[in-house]
Formats: C-alpha cells, structure tokens, sequence
C-alpha cells in the first residue's frame, strides 16, 4: 500500500513540476521575445540610420552597438533555451514514463540557460558602458560649444533622439535576459526541492 501512494505522489510531483516548466517555459518565451523583437528592430534602425545619415558616428558607439547586437544573438539562444523548457514540461507530462527526460537532463539544460542569459547580460551591460560613456562624451562637449558657433557645429556632437533609442533597445536586451535568467533559476529551484 505504502509503494502505490509513494508511486502516486511522485507522479503527482512529477506532473506539478512538468506544468511549472511549461507556464514558466512559455511566459519566460514570449517575455524574451517580445523584448528582443523591439531591441532588434531599434538597433537594425539605428545601425541603418547611422549608414545612410552620413554622419559619423563615434567609436564608442559602434563598439555599443557590436556589444548590443552580440547581448542579441545570445538573446536567441536564451529564447530557444525557453522554449525547451515548454517541451521538456510536456515530456513530463506524458503518461509514458520513458518519454520523460532525466533529471540530470533537465538540470543540464536549465544550466545551459543560466549561462546564456549570464552572457548575454554581460554583452549587453558592456554595450551598454560604451554607448553611456559616448553619450556623456557628447553632452559634456556640447556644454562647451558657445551659442554663436551652434549653426557651424557638426550635429554628430550632440545627443540625437537615436541614440536614446540605442539606449532603450540596451535595457530591452538586458531586461529580456534577466526574465530569461529568473525563469531558469526557479525552475532549478523548483526541480530540485
């Protein structure tokens, strides 16, 4: 008797926790997703804006971009490591025990996406460093031009309303991978109670 409800409470743990990984999955996905769809399209318009504007952009500042758009590619990597969350929480859901994944199985994918959102978090907060201290460059040598050489300036100078977006797709970046990585500390959390 003891064995039959020993069986039926770990099948009960075992569904529990394969209805956590895909809630957790799915909401840690479209959260990524989401953030990083608006991210890229910002930087795609940022980089084709500083192309075919003609000004010249700053080092700092291409470097930033480099960095945000590496944060972004391993942003793909934590959105495909969220989406098998959702299929490993439906293989524990299935009736057939073989189909279920190993515990060390899972543990090793939930680590594999704890050090994706570790470097592309990383990436990003470097791009990030770049980008601000460009930024600060700028609003601190355009304090120094006076008023009556303004019309001579070259506008590359000063902050442009571009590069607060560059700014903002960076803490899309970042915010996307901190989802990625809280859905991937609990879920270890969670697995291994």
């Amino acid at each position: 008797m003891s064995d039959k409800s020993d069986t039926q409470s770990s099948s009960t743990n075992i569904r529990s926790i394969g209805q956590t990984f895909r809630l957790t999955g799915w909401i840690s996905f479209w959260t990524q997703l989401v953030l990083g769809v608006v991210a890229g399209g910002i930087l795609l318009f940022a980089i084709f804006s500083q192309r075919t504007g003609g000004r010249n952009s700053n080092p700092g500042t291409g470097f930033g971009i480099f960095l945000a758009v590496s944060g972004l590619i391993a942003l793909i990597g934590g959105i495909v490591v969220a989406f098998r969350y959702t299929r490993i929480g439906r293989d524990l859901l299935s009736p057939n025990p073989v189909n279920r994944p190993r515990k060390a199985e899972t543990v090793q994918v939930l680590r594999l996406g704890m050090i994706v959102h570790f470097v592309g978090m990383l990436l990003t907060l470097f791009g990030a460093q770049a980008i601000v201290g460009t930024l600060l460059t700028k609003s601190l040598t355009s304090q120094q031009i006076g008023t009556g050489i303004i019309a001579q300036a070259d506008p590359s100078r000063f902050i442009q309303p571009l590069d607060i977006f560059v700014v903002q797709a960076n803490t899309n970046t970042v915010t996307a991978h901190f989802a990625g990585l809280v859905a991937s500390v609990w879920l270890l959390n969670r697995i291994t109670r």
